[in-house]
């Protein structure tokens, strides 16, 4: 298994073959930037375009990598197949649904339709991964090596589409979101459970896997904000579930810092958990206020741009086979 996922993170060859699907994790980490600064913007006054530009970034990335990988699709189907069939690269096929449901946020404020279409694209892909990946699990003989944080994917992706939703108007578009936080918040406590139980009383985690780590944080810090759409408000649950995502983000940042594996293509994995922990935090100063509140929402922002940066910078470097 650790063989097949290194093979599919960093191979570097010119050749759609080689392309990996949870580069789209990239997508969701910059349009969660994007979509982090927007809220910076109406909170502090930032310049709006800084978001737009970074949302532009994300669109290009996305259009880029579709095309690659429906080229894959088309000649090199097996390999897609192989990657969809491993019990653990085949989570990652989620991403691509919710990238399109953050892009959907990132279109809103220059095109409603363009907003609905999307959304309900990304809805569609979305659920339907779920469906696919969770009653593949219920198939049982799963080998106890594969359970991974990966497995969240299908969780948070249904979170992710109250977190672009949640506002919409519509009779029928709070029933979908409500059916989304129910299929959501229910796997992504269960999975969380027997992911926490495999990183305890089973082997350590391949090095090219542990960048995932940080995606135990996400049905936390997508929780606050998918629960804040739907209930208007930010209670005392809401701050359960973002200091318990600030909690588990401190932990595994401090242990990525301290011994950090070799770059590869996987750590675009604390990407996203980190933009919904940063726009989770701008939310929670703008209700609850206070300086440290504040500082911590700048702070976050902060290091969320520096690494979104320097992961960017890092793949170029090795697709482009040069050492930085």
């Amino acid at each position: 298994m650790e063989s097949a996922h290194e093979t599919f993170t960093t191979a570097t060859l010119p050749s759609t073959r080689n392309l990996p699907v949870n580069l789209f994790g990239s997508v969701m980490s910059v349009a969660g930037l994007a979509l982090a600064w927007r809220l910076a913007s109406k909170r502090y006054g930032v310049g709006i375009a800084i978001s737009d530009s970074i949302g532009i970034v994300a669109l290009l990335l996305f259009a880029v990598l579709a095309i690659g990988y429906l080229h894959k699709l088309i000649r090199h189907t097996a390999a897609v197949r192989q990657e969809f069939d491993h019990p653990v690269i085949g989570s990652f096929f989620g991403t691509i649904g919710i990238s399109i449901l953050l892009l959907s946020s990132v279109v809103a404020s220059y095109s409603s339709a363009a907003q609905w279409l999307m959304w309900s694209l990304g809805v569609a892909v979305t659920l339907a991964l779920s469906a696919v990946m969770i009653g593949r699990l219920l198939n049982g003989n799963a080998a106890p090596a594969s359970v991974a944080p990966a497995w969240l994917i299908a969780g948070v992706g249904s979170l992710d589409i109250v977190v672009t939703g949640g506002n919409l108007p519509g009779p029928w578009a709070r029933e979908i979101n409500l059916l989304a936080a129910a299929i959501g918040g229910v796997s992504a406590l269960v999975f969380f459970v027997l992911i926490f139980s495999r990183l305890v009383h089973q082997a350590p985690m391949a090095d090219a896997m542990r960048p995932s780590k940080m995606i135990l944080m996400a049905p936390f810090a997508v929780g606050f904000i998918a629960y804040v759409n739907l209930m208007q408000t930010v209670d005392r649950f809401a701050a359960l579930l973002f200091y318990f995502g600030l909690f588990l983000f401190v932990i595994i940042g401090w242990r990525l810092v301290r011994k950090p594996p070799p770059f590869s293509l996987s750590w675009w994995a604390i990407g996203f958990p980190m933009a919904a922990l940063s726009s989770s935090a701008l939310n929670y100063a703008g209700a609850v206020g206070g300086l440290g509140l504040e500082v911590l929402a700048v702070t976050l922002l902060i290091l969320l741009s520096l690494v979104i940066v320097a992961l960017a910078i890092r793949s170029l470097c090795s697709m482009a086979e040069v050492r930085p």
